[in-house]
């Protein structure tokens, strides 16, 4: 399935069905009252995050989500049925922007927001009766839908994010500690989309690992792929950054970890500022330990010499990850971003219309259809 983490959607409640004006009229019974049913209420559309959904593909390919209208009243004491609510299913980490702003974050599974509430059905005659008003002809139009327009993020939920630059190793790590099955190959870029895998530590512990695109000098400016990705592990509790100890262009190993810390300043502070484990990659190559000694010297961050190939030092390192998820998980974090409330203006059914005043737009309901045997 194509991997999408963000897209647009226009979603529209639908609106309350009216109430009625009607009278009871049978033989022998000449003050029978009035009998106007209330209006069914319009549908919402209602965002779920689901732990089995991991891409916004069907959301990309179905971009608008409309709920039906409610029934109107009807005579007899008879209610309008009330709309089914549009229920949309998205990732785990599905972010909901409106004119720029934040409005919802489903970072649990199971976790729902209601996007657009749907209108109030409208009361019919038979609710504004009382002991002084026995034949009201009054009722209310119900209450409008909203329409929104939507752009929806994905962020991955994970423990550790997995950095490096491309060919680094991080897809062959990434294989080796888990059940994942990322594309491996000797050029870069293999990986095109982020991978996510589940790391055992033998003991019953578990934690979340995400693998995104390599980064590039210059992807802050859009070089390579981009930052478009970093998105993916900008909620993880630490960074692993794979680096290649010997790279075979020759470059510097300890310049190509500060290249990368510097385009993570260029994208977001806050992530660059993430507590970060070090994997020094493919000791198994000749000359490793001088190589693994200077780039020590050069770092200011914890390094793990693994060989993701071969397999050496993975033990290590993945205790030494839990013991790390473990430190950040009993530090206050951050707190997230808090996100403005629902604007009061242009919500579904927030009022009702005065009695028999009709809306600007005519929906259609002519209480004067009403049949004459009806009303008298």
């Amino acid at each position: 399935m194509e991997f999408v983490d963000e897209t647009t959607v226009t979603v529209r409640s639908g609106s309350g069905g009216n109430g009625t004006v009607a009278f009871r009229r049978e033989r022998n019974v000449p003050l029978g009252g009035p009998t106007g049913g209330d209006g069914g209420d319009g549908g919402s559309v209602l965002f779920v995050a689901d732990r089995n959904a991991d891409t916004l593909l069907p959301l990309a390919r179905t971009q608008r989500y409309a709920a039906q209208s409610g029934e109107p009243g009807k005579g007899n004491n008879r209610h309008g049925a009330s709309a089914e609510d549009v229920v949309v299913r998205v990732p785990v980490g599905t972010v909901f922007h409106e004119q720029g702003r934040v409005v919802a974050d489903l970072d649990v599974d199971g976790a729902t927001w209601t996007a657009v509430q749907g209108g109030r059905g409208g009361k019919g005659n038979a609710s504004f009766a009382t002991s002084v008003n026995r034949s009201p002809r009054e009722f209310t139009y119900g209450g409008d839908g909203a329409e929104k327009k939507l752009r929806l993020e994905l962020k991955l939920i994970a423990d550790v994010g997995l950095l490096g630059l491309p060919n680094a190793g991080k897809s062959t790590l990434l294989s080796r500690l888990s059940a994942a099955k990322p594309k491996i190959a000797d050029y870069p870029f293999t990986t095109l989309q982020p991978q996510l895998g589940i790391v055992s530590d033998g003991y019953g512990h578990e934690l979340v690992m995400a693998d995104i695109p390599g980064i590039i000098e210059g992807a802050a400016d859009g070089a390579g792929m981009g930052l478009r990705f970093l998105r993916h592990v900008e909620r993880c509790h630490f960074l692993l950054h794979v680096v290649e100890l010997q790279p075979l262009d020759g470059s510097d190993p300890a310049e190509n970890y500060r290249i990368i810390n510097q385009e993570l300043a260029a994208h977001s502070p806050r992530l660059a500022a993430k507590p970060q484990l070090v994997a020094a990659n493919k000791i198994d190559l000749t000359r490793s330990d001088e190589a693994l000694e200077r780039f020590r010297a050069a770092v200011d961050a914890p390094v793990q010499p693994i060989s993701a190939a071969v397999g050496t030092g993975l033990k290590d390192l993945v205790k030494a990850m839990f013991a790390l998820r473990e430190e950040e998980r009993s530090r206050p974090r951050d707190p997230e971003p808090t996100y403005d409330d629902e604007p009061d203006t242009g919500v579904a059914g927030a009022a009702e219309p005065a009695m028999g005043e009709r809306p600007a737009a005519d929906d259609g309901f002519d209480p004067n259809a009403v049949a004459p045997e009806d009303m008298f």
